[in-house]
């Protein structure tokens, strides 16, 4: 088994923070119990076993409780060991939690590692199958094509024959496909107008088809009524007139052609049952669909409006400087996390507003031991939740709460969402003095 070492993975795996010792091992093998006997030891020493999730590097943790667990499965195993706030925090908590508690076992690691087997125990199953680091990628190959991710990838990382190589390569695989998704947002909305009218249409048609169905029963009810009728007289005459072969023979066809009518409305009934249930279920999902676009789409309206009214004075232009919108006054804005080339964009916004621009990378290459001494320096701490460490997120939330100071998180590291909060701040006094 490889010992997946980070030197090996120098794309996925983050700096560890300053002085907290050496880098550890993406596995940490612990010692088994010594058996009876040397041929016992030598057995157990060598037999392959699984990984478990806190004998992986904590690098891998966000990614496997992000892909493999759903929040609501992630928030019902919270609850079950007893975690304070957990019925009240948003995803982005849970979701931090559950990253957390992965390399603690005795806090409930081993709970987490439970319900990740059960989840995924078929993927487990099948890849348990290959033998080899290259059977091992045959699979993951496959679970990329018929898009069943989670449990491939949680099965992927816990095989014994899982190597560096392979976990890089899954890794990444897992990585790009968040991009993609954020990316096909747009073949969403697409999708989404196509099937309202389809919608309308299966509608409109299961009505006739409804219709000319009741219209179908209440014919065949007439004519068993009637028919009805006809037996009862011909067996109220029968002392008097004895009932003729062919009038006999009549009524048996007439019997057993009602009968096949019978049968087939009853199944033509129970396809349209289906059929509208199936209807109802795609409309309902395309209407959580609906809703949850027109929440992006309402955010993304109210960042454009920001822009479009802010853009054009926060930024030089060619004609010379012109007067900005110096609401903030002197007082610092720290901002933790983003992306390193719109770090000058955002100091240069944060500047024309009139504020103290203060950044902090979240650890890629900062000191993280130098972010809480940056928040007592600032008025106001944003942060972007798409693109910074948890680590970062637990020690901001902890030292704002004990100094009061505000906290902003931001939807995306876009120019438009700082432009956007940065608008939000009321305008106030001076600055601190101190700051």
């Amino acid at each position: 088994m490889s010992s997946r070492q980070p030197q090996l993975l120098p794309s996925v795996v983050l700096p560890l923070r300053a002085g907290t010792g050496p880098q550890p091992a993406l596995v940490d093998l612990k010692p088994c119990s010594r058996p009876a006997d040397a041929s016992a030891f030598a057995a157990a020493a060598l037999a392959p076993r699984r990984m478990k999730i806190w004998e992986m590097h904590s690098t891998l943790h966000c990614s496997i409780v992000g892909t493999c667990l759903s929040t609501g499965e992630l928030r019902r195993l919270l609850i079950r060991l007893k975690v304070a706030g957990v019925p009240t925090a948003s995803d982005h908590d849970i979701h931090m939690l559950g990253v957390m508690l992965a390399d603690r076992p005795k806090a409930g690691a081993r709970e987490l590692q439970k319900a990740l087997d059960r989840r995924h125990q078929a993927a487990v199953r099948r890849f348990a199958k290959a033998k080899t680091s290259g059977a091992l990628s045959a699979l993951w190959e496959e679970a990329l094509q018929s898009g069943d991710i989670p449990g491939a990838y949680w099965a992927l990382l816990s095989h014994p024959a899982a190597t560096d190589a392979i976990v890089k390569r899954a890794f990444g695989d897992v990585h790009m496909l968040s991009h993609l998704v954020g990316a096909a947002n747009r073949a969403d909305i697409c999708r989404l107008r196509q099937l309202e009218a389809e919608n309308v249409a299966l509608a409109a048609k299961l009505e006739r088809q409804q219709r000319q169905l009741r219209e179908g029963f209440t014919g065949r009810d007439q004519t068993i009524r009637r028919l009805n009728d006809l037996l009862a007289q011909r067996l109220g005459s029968r002392t008097q007139a004895p009932i003729g072969e062919d009038e006999r023979i009549t009524l048996q066809q007439a019997i057993a052609e009602l009968d096949q009518r019978l049968e087939l409305e009853t199944a033509r009934r129970k396809r349209l049952e289906e059929r509208l249930s199936a209807a109802l279920e795609a409309g309902a999902q395309a209407e959580r669909a609906r809703l949850r676009l027109e929440r992006q789409c309402d955010a993304l309206h109210q960042e454009l409006a920001a822009v479009e009214t802010r853009i054009g004075v926060l930024l030089p232009s060619p004609e010379g400087p012109t007067a900005g919108p110096a609401h903030l006054r002197g007082r610092s804005v720290l901002y933790v996390g983003g992306r390193a080339h719109q770090i000058p964009q955002c100091r240069a916004i944060v500047e024309r507003c009139g504020g103290a621009f203060l950044h902090h990378d979240a650890g890629v290459e900062h000191n993280a031991a130098l972010l809480p001494g940056l928040i007592s320096r600032a008025d106001h701490v944003l942060f972007p939740v798409d693109c910074v460490s948890h680590d970062a997120v637990a020690v901001i939330k902890r030292s704002c709460g004990q100094l009061g100071k505000p906290v902003i998180p931001l939807r995306t590291s876009s120019l438009a969402c700082l432009v956007t909060a940065l608008a939000a701040i009321e305008p106030g006094d001076e600055a601190r003095e101190g700051n």
